[in-house]
């Protein structure tokens, strides 16, 4: 009788485990040296000493892989993996205007992959706390200077065409606190207050063919039904190119904190005029002077004057990896690392980007990736051979526009120190020999 019908089912079964382990560890010796090998052909990362056969994390089967995982029933709108508990908005009490009602939480753009941005990190700005607003019950009033005034549901609203663009929204505060030096050894705060998205909702234009707009309407208030009400007033040029009304984003409804069940989207200009909570809009032939526009949202100049009206914002950019999140401390010299980062403009279509590795002496030109949109976030990489030195590292881009970033004593010989807007100066990151990195400011 054959040895193995003398065993029991448990026997046969440890026996054929111990088999199968041992036939792993054998393939992977075999191969280390191969794989070894092939990782220096490879040049993306340094050579290692690694016997595939000795690791626990190939040869034993992980817990994971030995039990039935979590049925789909368990969570009806999905979760993030555990293990991204990093990946989240945050906030600093120095931006903070004395409560969380009015204040801002920073999008971790460093963690950010392509040009959308998840819903559940979306940068949230509010100025009386996020409204939670039935749909059943909101309305939006279309008057002032047009032939046919109107009141709107949400299920009216949504019968105009839709169009589904992807832009970004940016504050214009965005880099703000750095003005006269860097306040953040952090890219989530230092550049957090912005994030990109796909909306769908209706153009203003469209809304209004129906409707009639009277000659003399030259301007437009949006504003929110919100605790604070916020109000923002918008030239009519730019109501009749692509100003929207917005209620998807990213393939479904608005969240609440950006403005659920509707929200003002201005493409490319400042992301205060993008009112949430959208109850009303009012046509005039002369600015609404609203508080925003008048106490804040202005831009001071050296000599005291400050300028209204001042929506686009500028071309703009910054190298996301390395950041001071993301330093090179793991990398050895001659590895080959990619630096990568996000470029946009509220002005138009980003038309290249360049790194320096010096502060600004010298430039070499980046590549743009994936899709290159207007008003959009655009990706740009560089593939770098490591050396273990210190850089001094920058990115600049420019537009079609014909814009392209200033440093920062450029800015600052136009703007002075003193103001809190559209800072679009060239950002740049110490790089040190150990490859840590620190947010830094090039004044020469």
């Amino acid at each position: 009788m054959n040895k193995i019908t003398n065993l029991s089912k448990n026997d046969l079964a440890n026996a054929q485990e111990t088999a199968e382990q041992s036939s792993r560890r054998d393939f992977f010796r075999k191969t280390a040296a191969y794989s070894v090998s092939a990782l220096a052909a490879a040049s993306i990362l340094s050579p290692v000493k690694v016997n595939a056969g000795d690791d626990p994390a190939i040869i034993e089967e992980q817990p994971w892989a030995t039990s039935l995982g979590d049925p789909v029933t368990k969570n009806q709108y999905g979760v993030p993996s555990a293990y991204e508990h990093n990946n989240i908005r945050r906030t600093s009490e120095l931006l903070s205007s004395g409560n969380w009602q009015a204040s801002i939480s920073m999008c971790p753009i460093h963690e950010s992959e392509g040009i959308i941005t998840p819903n559940g990190l979306f940068f949230n700005r509010v100025h009386g706390g996020v409204a939670h607003i039935d749909p059943n019950k909101h309305r939006l009033m279309i008057h002032g200077l047009v032939e046919k005034p109107i009141v709107l549901t949400m299920e009216q609203l949504k019968r105009y065409p839709s169009v589904t663009r992807i832009h970004f929204i940016e504050c214009p505060a965005n880099g703000g606190p750095e003005w006269r030096g860097p306040q953040f050894n952090s890219l989530q705060f230092s550049k957090g207050m912005m994030s990109s998205a796909q909306w769908t909702g209706v153009y203003i234009k469209t809304i209004l063919k129906d409707l009639g707009l009277k000659p003399e309407a030259l301007w437009m208030l949006a504003e929110g039904g919100d605790s604070s009400h916020m109000g923002r007033t918008v030239p009519i040029d730019k109501v009749l190119d692509d100003a929207m009304i917005v209620w998807g984003q990213n393939g479904e409804a608005l969240r609440p904190e950006q403005g659920y069940p509707i929200r003002l989207l201005l493409p490319g200009w400042e992301g205060n005029l993008c009112v949430k909570w959208l109850c009303r809009l009012e046509f005039a032939s002369e600015p609404f002077y609203a508080k925003e526009e008048t106490a804040k949202y202005t831009v001071l100049k050296p000599d005291g004057k400050a300028i209204q009206h001042f929506y686009p914002l500028e071309v703009n950019s910054v190298i996301t990896n390395p950041c001071p999140e993301k330093p090179w401390t793991d990398l050895k010299k001659g590895d080959l690392v990619e630096i990568s980062g996000l470029a946009w403009s509220g002005q138009g279509t980003i038309e290249g980007v360049d790194i320096s590795f010096d502060g600004g002496k010298n430039w070499v030109e980046a590549s743009l990736e994936g899709l290159v949109l207007p008003k959009s976030w655009t990706r740009f990489s560089y593939m770098y051979k490591y050396e273990g030195k210190s850089l001094l590292l920058s990115s600049r881009a420019r537009d079609d526009a014909g814009f392209i970033q200033p440093s920062v004593k450029v800015e600052r010989e136009v703007m002075g120190v003193e103001s809190v807007y559209h800072r679009n100066a060239i950002a740049t990151w110490e790089v040190t020999e150990k490859g840590e990195v620190n947010n830094v400011q090039v004044l020469s």
